[in-house]
This record gives C-alpha cells, sequence and structure tokens, in this order.
C-alpha cells in the first residue's frame, strides 16, 4: 500500500486552505492524521530520530526517504491534513549555514560559535557550501525523486532574528550588548536577515519546482509563500527594547511572506502582542503558554484578541481541547489545529471534524 493520498484530495486542500487564508472557508483549518494504518510493506531497519542531523552523513538520502515513506504510509489524513515531512536539523540551523559548530544531544541539537568574539568582530555570511545546507538538499531531491508532488517537503526550521544572533554571542553576553553596543547588534541583525532570506531563496529554489506549496516547522499549508517566523530571546527583553530590535526586521520578513505567522512562545511574550498585532502584513500568531503554564484551551482572552485584530490563530494543544476553547471564544473560522490520533481514535476524530463544520 502506497501513501493514503491523491491529486483530487490535495486540489481539496489547497481549495480549503486557500479559503481560509482569504476568510472565506468559514469553519476552522482542521489537520488531523491518525497513526496506526497498515502501510502495507515491511519496516525499514533505520529507525526514526529526532533531528536528521543524527544521522550519519554516510547514510544515503534515499535511505532517510524510504523511513519517512514508511512513516507517511503508516497515517490516514483526515480534514485538511496532508502528507509531509520536515527536514529538521536543529532549531535556528542557520547559525550551522554561517559556520556554527553542530552538537547533537539527546534528542535536539545545540549550536556553538567556533570561537569566542568580541560582537564588533562578528560578521554573518551564509555558506553556500556547507555540509548541512548540502545535506538538506540532497535529502530534498531524494524525496522528489521518490513521490513526485505528492507530499509536501517543509522549509527546514532556519530559526528567529536574535535567536540565531545568539547562538553566536550567548545569553547574557546578548543581553548586554543590546545596552552597550546596539548599532552592532542592529548591524549584525540585518546581516543575519540577509543570510536568511538567501537560505530561504536556496532551498526554496529546490523545494519549489516540485512542492504542492509551502509550509515550516509547524505545518500550516499555503500555495504561497509562508513561514512560522519567531524571536524567543525576546522573553527576556522589554516592549520598548522589542520594538527597537526586534520588531524592524520582522516586518521586513513578514513583507516577503505572503502568509506570515509568528510563534509567540511563553507568557514572557505577552507584553509583546500588541506590537505584534499591529504589523499589517503578519498574518497570524502560534500562541505557545509554555512549560508549567495552563494549556491553551485556558486563555481564551489571548485568542479574542489575536482574532479581534483580523489576526488568524494555530491552537496548541490536544485536538479535543479546541471544543473548551472554541465554547469560550464564539467565533472560530479564523482558528488552525493540528494533531494526531490513534486510527482506534477515528469515529472521535470523525464526530470532531462534523462538530466543526469538516464534511466528507
Amino acid at each position: 500500500m502506497a501513501i493514503d493520498f491523491n491529486h483530487e484530495r490535495w486540489q481539496a486542500v489547497k481549495k480549503n486552505t486557500r479559503d481560509w487564508w482569504d476568510g472565506k472557508l468559514g469553519r476552522p483549518l482542521i489537520n488531523i492524521a491518525l497513526t496506526g494504518r497498515d502501510p502495507g510493506r515491511l519496516e525499514p531497519k533505520l529507525k526514526c530520530v529526532a533531528k536528521e542531523n543524527f544521522y550519519d552523513l554516510k547514510l544515503s538520502p534515499e535511505d532517510i526517504v524510504d523511513r519517512w515513506d514508511f512513516n507517511l504510509s503508516s497515517q490516514e489524513y483526515l480534514g485538511d491534513a496532508f502528507p509531509g515531512v520536515w527536514p529538521d536539523f536543529g532549531p535556528g540551523v542557520l547559525a550551522a549555514f554561517m559556520g556554527a559548530i553542530t552538537e547533537s544531544v539527546q534528542k535536539t541539537i545545540w549550536f556553538y560559535p567556533s570561537k569566542d568574539c568580541e560582537i564588533a568582530d562578528i560578521n554573518f555570511e551564509l555558506d553556500l557550501s556547507n555540509v548541512w545546507l548540502d545535506r538538506h538538499q540532497n535529502i530534498v531531491k531524494s524525496a522528489q525523486a521518490r513521490w513526485g508532488d505528492m507530499v509536501q517537503i517543509s522549509m527546514t526550521d532556519m530559526g528567529g532574528n536574535l535567536d540565531v544572533l545568539s547562538t553566536f554571542r550567548p545569553g547574557e553576553k546578548l543581553l548586554m550588548d543590546l545596552v552597550d553596543h546596539p548599532d552592532e547588534v542592529k548591524r549584525l541583525t540585518w546581516e543575519e536577515h540577509k543570510a536568511w532570506w538567501k537560505a530561504f531563496d536556496e532551498i526554496n529554489a529546490v523545494l519549489k519546482p516540485v512542492n504542492p506549496g509551502y509550509t515550516a516547522w509547524a505545518p500550516i499549508f499555503s500555495e504561497t509563500p509562508y513561514y512560522m517566523l519567531q524571536c524567543d530571546f525576546c522573553y527576556m527583553i522589554g516592549p520598548t527594547m522589542f520594538d527597537e530590535f526586534v520588531k524592524p526586521e520582522l516586518e521586513a520578513s513578514c513583507k516577503k511572506l505572503d502568509h506570515a505567522f509568528y510563534h509567540m512562545d511563553g507568557v514572557g511574550q505577552l507584553p509583546h502582542l500588541d506590537s505584534l498585532l499591529s504589523i499589517k502584513e503578519l498574518k497570524g500568531v502560534q500562541w505557545v503558554p509554555g512549560a508549567g503554564k495552563p494549556h491553551c484551551e485556558a486563555w481564551p482572552e489571548v485568542y479574542q484578541k489575536i482574532i479581534k485584530s483580523g489576526k488568524r490563530a494555530q491552537f496548541i494543544g490536544k485536538w479535543r481541547d479546541f471544543d473548551k476553547l472554541a465554547a469560550k471564544v464564539g467565533s472560530t473560522g479564523n482558528f488552525v489545529v493540528i494533531g494526531e490520533a490513534d486510527i482506534s481514535e477515528r469515529d472521535e476524530v470523525m464526530a470532531f471534524l462534523k462538530r466543526h463544520g469538516v464534511f466528507y
């Protein structure tokens, strides 16, 4: 058995997401994949890993793609779901593309500067011959050769502006630089912006000719350029510094994307919400309360503010808990819900979809 999807289903996904982005769908976008389907083939010997750079570089891209194919064939795609893969080389891999050292630890990746430099001595430039960028492109090409346009391949997680900069000026050093060397921070922010978009264009040059559309690490589908932007570092700064050091670059990136989302991670970012919502080209916000905080359904006032501003919102949490939030916020047409369930829960998922206006 092959991946449980076809071009007719893709046309429906494209139409529904197009209508959702345009505010015409009249219901939330709901992407739920069921796991546990019989893939009709033997499981590969190659095991799943958290990040693709955990695989030995000697391992062929074809073997990695075969592992992905098994995983995709083991799923059933309900609602607005679609088969997709995310080449994940670690959050903020742009740092590696610019010369940072990569270290794989347990289930994540850390990036470190090759040497400790003063901020005035740092310069950012994309290395087009970087081993990880090359590895990414070769895996993408192998995936396209296997699936053609049937599987959506995501952009990798290149990271946010001050997040990548903090790889080279870790923690308190960058915090002090915001006060002591603001012009150097701004210089590097824009050097990084240039490198970020050069990497995006390089990767997209391989993705675009075959991909059905665009996705990122948060798999919201779009037929035209989309990305989940972020700046986790801004948890540690106030609104004045956010507006000075983060917002200008963020606005510039939003203008380059048709459908820009922002990953607002943790309660420390709530003071920046009004500023974020004032960005005209920002289309939506993904609100993540953070570890130890009440789950997303406990924050209706945050979602109401996002929706009232005309933006879209991604619900992060267990799909069945979306009902609790929906009862509190009322209108849900601007929401996107992404989740997984076991195939034994199919009837429950179908009832959930029906409650929110998804019919087959």
